[in-house]
């Protein structure tokens, strides 16, 4: 098991710094993933330890060695990517073979990798078939498959679930979770897909126009954001922000005033806010519901559209008769004749930011 650290990785195309000042420490045998929206820079970062990309300045390091300038093929890490990169001519043997016999490995050290690597991903009854022969999950198990007979010290993993369908990335996330915990092997893996991320990392890296905006364990993330990015990002459906000032600040007990419409008491020590300061709440979806219970904060709707899922109903909604808003509801709810709707929240599930989108609680 090997460490990773990345320490002020800069990186420019054509003068343009796209990568600012990246810091990342990562522990022997940690599953983190790199999550973000296209161009963010992910992929980027990926390719820089991969040594396909050149690092314009910073270093990284695998252990106690530094690799920031070696050739790619020197630095004991194998890639994953979204397309699978699969020799088409070759069968699922040669393909675990080839990389092995370009770098002078014996013959029985190579079948026993081959072994191994089918063993481990259940491809035994297929290693004499095509790429073309094969299903999309099958291929993308051959393309990790080659990652492993090469036994490097890191895993890297860019999109690799994206070209499959949904049933299959569900059934892929469990297998790659299952090979992590098997190989007990530091892996780093690229996605823009949150589901993935949370259901997969032990720690997420959330990356944002070249920087890394927080970091942390899934639900430290979603039950703590940093900052507004994050709080967008993490969670489904969207975090519901509304703009509002500070109306009033006494002891540990802020009044908010949204959108010049209604007033929020939010029990919190003030941090240096004040009166007439501009802050967001934050209101994820999944934390409202119909009945009121005791002290809890009421917001009054102006419904769009429903949804229902089976197991869960989402609302579309306004609130103060421009904002969009979201709510969702566990299992079956009808509402086909309703116009209006209050619904309510516990206020220690309220999230506040401050002008800047740093996270006030």
């Amino acid at each position: 098991m090997t460490s990773l650290l990345l320490h002020n990785i800069v990186k420019c195309f054509d003068q343009t710094e796209t990568i600012h000042q990246v810091n990342l420490d990562i522990q022997s045998g940690e599953f983190i993933v790199l999550v973000g929206p296209s161009g963010c820079g992910k992929s980027t970062i990926l390719r820089m330890i991969a040594g396909l990309e050149e690092v314009t300045s910073g270093t990284i390091q695998i252990g106690d060695k530094d690799i920031t300038h070696l050739p790619a093929s020197k630095r004991g890490i194998a890639m994953v990517f979204q397309s699978y990169a699969l020799y088409p001519h070759m069968t699922v043997k040669e393909n675990f073979s080839f990389g092995l016999k370009n770098m002078k490995c014996s013959s029985s050290f190579i079948e026993q990798q081959i072994q191994y690597a089918a063993d481990t991903l259940q491809l035994g009854e297929f290693l004499d078939r095509l790429p073309a022969q094969l299903s999309g999950g099958q291929r993308q198990r051959v393309a990790i498959g080659r990652a492993i007979v090469r036994d490097p010290e890191i895993f890297l993993f860019d999109e690799p679930l994206s070209n499959l369908d949904a049933d299959l990335r569900v059934q892929m996330r469990h297998e790659l979770s299952k090979l992590h915990k098997q190989l007990k092997t530091t892996m780093l893996y690229v996605t823009h897909d949150q589901t993935e991320a949370m259901t997969m990392a032990d720690r997420i890296v959330i990356v944002d126009q070249g920087n890394i905006v927080q970091v942390g364990a899934p639900l430290e993330l979603y039950n703590h954001p940093d900052n507004l990015f994050t709080a967008s990002f993490i969670g489904s459906p969207k975090i519901n922000l509304l703009p509002g000032k500070i109306k009033s600040v006494k002891n540990d007990q802020l009044v908010v005033n949204l959108f010049e419409q209604q007033d929020v008491s939010i029990n919190l020590p003030a941090k240096d806010l004040k009166e007439g300061d501009e802050v967001t709440l934050g209101i994820r979806p999944e934390h409202l519901y119909q009945n009121s219970q005791g002290s809890d904060l009421s917001f009054n709707l102006q419904l769009s559209a429903v949804e229902s899922l089976g197991d869960a109903t989402y609302i579309y909604a306004k609130i103060f008769d421009k904002l969009d808003f979201r709510v969702k509801l566990q299992g079956q709810q009808t509402f086909d004749s309703i116009q209006h709707l209050s619904v309510y929240i516990a206020p220690s599930k309220l999230l506040l930011f401050d002008a800047e989108g740093k996270a006030i609680r």
